[in-house]
């Protein structure tokens, strides 16, 4: 059955690794050890043909073979040795009886030549060294052979016996710390990473994760402090839109329940119950444009507005712009102006959505009116910026951005003088990002000497949504 838990499958695997270690090594040790006893037995066996040599060839010149033979085989039987003759065909033979076995000599060989090998005979199996007596010769044996029981696999198991425990002793020396450095290299960053994860939902506070263990580890305990920072982030700016959205409500909310009351206790009479009624329509009408530019910015970032881009004129987008807003800037002594264009951005044409680029120039331009002051100038302007991308701005000589506003000039609710309400949602400038980023484009804010700003997109020429 496999563990469940990582250090277990890991310590697993390397006792699973280390049980096929010591067949490999066993099955290598036994194969040497069979192949040593062997030869020790055969070159035994060829000691004992070479010793009764002379003896036997001193028989084959008195024509006592047979006789010389029986001898030798009585003197070895007590060392378990067996003694045959080898005919004409190769074959063994009993000193008394029929051929046996395989043929096991397929030249005629040399006088004194010693042939070593093995055979089976009777289904077992036999070591042999066969000593040549005399070359082919008809009815007449051509050697004489020495055989003995193979044991040599019994003696390299009994060996093999012997040497096991000692080679698994040393493989469990070595794989068992080595299995729980390995295990403890990976688990314990993974529990730290579990551990902090675990706080997450409740908002707990978290540290980075210290860069530990093997590569992969490290990457995910990289991906987890980004999302912990992310979601710490987020966590931040919820709060912060949510007493943003606190503070833009209780400004109406106020208004409309202050002037409701006067109307219901009758404090409001005569043209004050107009100007009640009027003042709750206005607020109703804000709060109206506060919710609308939230379902707005979450319509964009889920995916509920798709786009859909036509070829666009910028000359003729900005001048629509400016006429559009010609009148409020003439009732607030503000002067709006298209920006006159070079020769080479004479027609330029994009492809975008196009009330979404009313919108965003829209967005900039009220933003501007409401920060620029009685004399002063609103500037409408188009630029092809890379072969790819186009520019759309808004320039003003207002008061500019105060210090450290210009970074956060797109965030929901922000304001850069805390002071100025207005009568805006606090959403313009952030539904201008999210327009330009749902085209593939970005948007930006900068202050321009000596005096005003500068907001606008950048927008590809094809859109190619984030």
């Amino acid at each position: 059955m496999i563990p469940r838990s990582l250090r277990g499958r890991l310590i697993a695997s390397f006792v699973g690794l280390s049980l096929v270690l010591l067949v490999v090594v066993g099955g290598t040790l036994f194969v040497v050890l069979r192949g040593l006893h062997s030869d020790a037995t055969s070159g035994s066996l060829a000691d004992v043909a070479n010793s009764v040599l002379p003896q036997v060839r001193q028989s084959v010149g008195t024509g006592n073979l047979r006789g010389a033979i029986e001898d030798v085989g009585t003197q070895l039987a007590t060392r378990d040795i067996e003694v045959m003759l080898v005919g004409t065909d190769g074959r063994l033979r009993p000193i008394a009886g029929q051929p046996v076995g395989d043929p096991i000599m397929q030249t005629d060989g040399t006088a004194g030549d010693t042939i070593r090998g093995s055979v089976v005979l009777d289904a077992k199996p036999y070591l042999y060294a066969a000593t040549v007596i005399r070359r082919t010769a008809t009815a007449a044996p051509r050697a004489v052979a020495f055989l003995t029981a193979d044991r040599s696999g019994a003696l390299a198991l009994a060996d093999l016996g012997r040497a096991i425990p000692a080679v698994a002793l040393v493989i469990l020396l070595v794989a068992a710390p080595l299995a729980w450095l390995v295990a403890r290299s990976v688990t314990r960053p993974l529990e730290r990473v579990a551990a902090a994860a675990s706080g997450l939902p409740v908002g707990a506070a978290t540290t980075p994760l210290a860069l530990e263990g093997p590569t992969e580890v490290r990457a995910l305990t990289g991906t987890f402090n980004a999302m912990s920072d992310e979601l710490a982030d987020t966590r931040r700016r919820e709060a912060e839109l949510l007493a943003d959205l606190r503070h833009d409500l209780r400004t109406p909310l106020t208004v409309i329940s202050g002037f409701a009351a006067a109307l219901v206790d009758g404090t409001a009479t005569g043209d004050d119950v107009g100007g009640a009624g009027r003042a709750i329509g206005e607020e109703a009408d804000r709060l109206e444009r506060l919710v609308g530019e939230l379902g707005t910015i979450d319509g964009l970032r889920s995916g509920e507005n798709p786009l859909r881009p036509e070829q666009i004129d910028a000359a003729v987008l900005l001048a629509a712009t400016r006429e559009r807003f010609l009148t409020r800037a003439e009732a607030a002594g503000v002067e709006i102006q298209v920006a006159s264009s070079s020769p080479e951005q004479t027609g330029l044409t994009f492809a975008a959505d196009r009330l979404a680029t009313e919108r965003i120039l829209a967005n900039l331009v009220a933003n501007a009116l409401d920060l620029v002051p009685r004399g002063g100038h609103v500037w409408l302007s188009a630029a092809r910026v890379s072969p790819d991308s186009i520019a759309l701005t808004v320039t003003d000589d207002g008061p500019g951005f105060p210090p450290g506003a210009v970074g956060r000039v797109f965030e929901r609710f922000y304001r850069a003088d805390p002071a100025r309400s207005g009568s805006g949602s606090g959403l313009g400038l952030a539904i201008v990002r999210e327009l330009a980023q749902a085209h593939g484009g970005t948007a930006h804010a900068e202050n321009v000497a000596p005096h005003g700003a500068r907001v606008g997109v950048i927008l590809p020429v094809v859109p190619q949504p984030a």
